[in-house]
């Protein structure tokens, strides 16, 4: 069970220390959170996460799914019932 220490703030980071080892940093005012294999990663993790989050970064595109061997032109499977 992963455990956590809150002190009911709606700013900052809470760390929470997962059953697999890793930490997770959530930022109190976004809900935003990331992780890593210690603070010092998660905190890392989550500053580009926040950017990201607030429209930082280029937008993927067509060239690059290709270049990830991926097909920007193949849709999601979705099974219908």
């Amino acid at each position: 069970m992963a455990s956590a220490t809150r002190n009911d703030r709606s700013e900052g980071v809470e760390f929470v220390h997962e059953d697999d080892g890793t930490i997770t940093a959530v930022d109190l005012e976004t809900g935003v959170a990331s992780f890593g294999d210690s603070k010092s990663e998660a905190l890392a993790m989550l500053a580009e996460a926040l950017e990201l989050h607030e429209g930082g970064g280029e937008p993927v595109t067509d060239e690059d799914l290709e270049e990830w061997g991926l097909d920007p032109d193949a849709q999601d499977e979705k099974e219908v019932t």
